[in-house]
């Protein structure tokens, strides 16, 4: 277990100050920890609360987590807690779930994978026979023995390089060879692994989890099955609690939050970041500046044009996936939904087509379905009671979102898709679809997180080796440019909740061994007053 909060504190004299923009897990993770090291931390965000894509919604059965819905790699938060004098258990009160997820197929078939590993292995035997069950078992090795051996070297590394993962994978480079199969995509190493096109299909799907195609994504993210395989919990409240707690944690010890507050130009002194300037024209001077947005918002210039070097912009072809995501309160009926179920397409290769090369929501797709209200611990689920539920419902999209809102003719066709899926498939709900302002598309999510036309996981996965070693390629916690540092799902080591957490843990981390290693006296205060000129400006998230 990493400890990046053990960074020395700021040596001596009048505390430093620090302003982190953006107020989502990578940010929250590391304004706690400086708040706690002693230095004075300010975080401005643009929306109303903290959390960046981890917000809710409302409806009217109450608030919906419209982002993450899972809590994995729980001891990435135990190691802040730690850090910081605090108990996980203590402050965030989590279900431990007994269902991973419900899968269902359009033959009608269906399969739930569990926490516990024999369960698992029963449930596939069931569903696919026992050879199927014996290729699951080794394939679920597998997985864990890729995650292993690059946790270390590329997850929990500050900055790690080809040279350095050598080093660390030296002693057993054949057998990893053999296990990440370089050459192969996701989809085409599950084709190895499986006779089953359905099991090839549902371990496909977690390429998505960092916004890939498998067709197009390297064989290594199928890692990714290990780290939900070991343990996923459901936060009491919801994920906003996290984000929550986090928050005020760092409250507690002395962080100043403004919500609402846009960031529009980090500013420059004697070629260092020096401070934040907000679309209001306050200044908030700092002795080191974190961005916690997407690092392709500086590129583009959105946070003004001295900061364009510190980070490359997300071309469009760069871009990871975006999505269509439905928050409603319904009736559903029909299907025993579990906390976390999953419909699949009827043609993964036609939906990832639709997808990757015409650049539309795709005419069958496959859907994720969040029933926040049912528990994640009963096998059975019985059906609701009547009672109006909290749903989450995604399918993936292409990140076009800036250029523009989907056409009306779009969003009927993608509409009558995912609701026709869940209906082929006996799922019947009331009402049966949802009223259009309970939907996002990606020209909203370009609008909440500039700089990313939509893409909610950074820069995307694709290419044989380039995917597998993408990681290196995305900014790490200190950026090209003097007191600017970075956090988030865009940064390294990559999207979802813990690897934005360990952002923000590193980011910390390296502001602090800097700020202990420079003098303790502060830069003069920056001059008050608007510019005269039309700002650029960007959400901060």
């Amino acid at each position: 277990k990493s400890s990046p909060g053990s960074s020395p504190r700021p040596r001596g004299g009048a505390a430093r100050r620090a302003v982190v923009v953006g107020a989502g897990v990578g940010g929250l993770c590391a304004a706690l920890e400086l708040a706690h090291a002693g230095v004075e931390v300010t975080v401005c965000e643009a929306a109303a609360g903290p959390g960046g894509k981890m917000r809710a919604l409302p409806s009217d059965a109450g608030p919906i987590d419209a982002g993450p819905t899972v809590f994995t790699q729980p001891q990435v938060f135990e190691g802040l807690m730690d850090a910081v004098g605090e108990s996980l258990d203590a402050v965030l009160p989590t279900e431990t779930a007994e269902v991973l997820a419900r899968h269902w197929w359009p033959d009608g078939s269906s399969l739930d994978l569990f926490a516990d590993e024999a369960r698992s292995l029963e449930a596939v035997e069931a569903f696919a026979g026992a050879q199927e069950a014996g290729r699951f078992a080794a394939f679920s090795a597998r997985c864990a023995r890729l995650y292993r051996a690059f946790e270390g070297p590329v997850m929990e590394a500050e900055a790690p390089s080809p040279l350095s993962i050598a080093a660390a994978v030296a002693p057993k480079a054949l057998s990893l060879t053999r296990d990440m199969q370089p050459w192969s995509s996701l989809w085409g190493a599950l084709g190895g692994q499986f006779r089953d096109s359905r099991l090839r299909q549902l371990f496909a799907r977690y390429s998505t989890y960092v916004g890939g195609s498998p067709f197009l994504s390297p064989a290594i993210l199928m890692l990714i099955w290990h780290s939900e395989a070991a343990g996923v919990r459901k936060v009491q409240g919801g994920m906003r609690r996290l984000a929550q707690t986090l928050a005020t944690l760092a409250e507690a010890r002395g962080a100043a939050f403004r919500y609402g507050a846009e960031a529009a130009e980090i500013e420059i002194e004697g070629g260092r970041a020096a401070g934040v300037r907000l679309a209001d024209g306050e200044r908030l001077a700092a002795d080191a500046v974190l961005f916690n947005g997407d690092p392709g918002a500086l590129g583009a210039g959105l946070l003004g044009d001295e900061v364009r070097g510190a980070a490359p912009a997300l071309t469009w072809r760069r871009r990871a996936l975006s999505a269509w995501v439905w928050t409603f309160a319904g009736r559903p009926s029909g299907l025993p939904l579990a906390h976390h179920s999953v419909f699949f397409s009827g043609d993964y290769a036609a939906e990832f087509e639709a997808l990757d090369r015409r650049r539309r929501p795709p005419g069958d797709p496959t859907i994720y379905v969040c029933a926040q209200d049912r528990s994640s611990r009963d096998v059975a689920q019985p059906e609701g009671s009547g009672a109006p539920e909290r749903l989450l419902m995604i399918l993936n999209a292409p990140a076009d979102g800036d250029l523009g809102p989907p056409s009306p003719e779009e969003m009927r066709r993608c509409t009558t898709a995912t609701f026709g899926r869940l209906a082929a498939s006996g799922l019947a709900l009331e009402p049966p679809e949802p009223t259009p302002e309970t939907l996002t598309t990606p020209d909203r999510f370009a609008a909440l997180f500039p700089g990313t036309g939509g893409s909610l996981y950074g820069a995307s996965p694709h290419g044989r080796m380039h995917g597998a070693l993408s990681s290196l390629s995305r900014p790490t916690a200190r950026s090209k440019l003097p007191g600017l540092y970075l956090a988030g799902g865009g940064c390294h080591p990559g999207p979802g909740v813990p690897m934005a957490a360990r952002s923000g843990r590193r980011a910390a981390a390296a502001i602090l061994a800097d700020l202990a290693s420079t003098s303790p006296s502060r830069p003069a205060a920056m001059p008050g007053g608007i510019s005269t000129g039309s700002p650029t400006t960007a959400s901060g998230r």
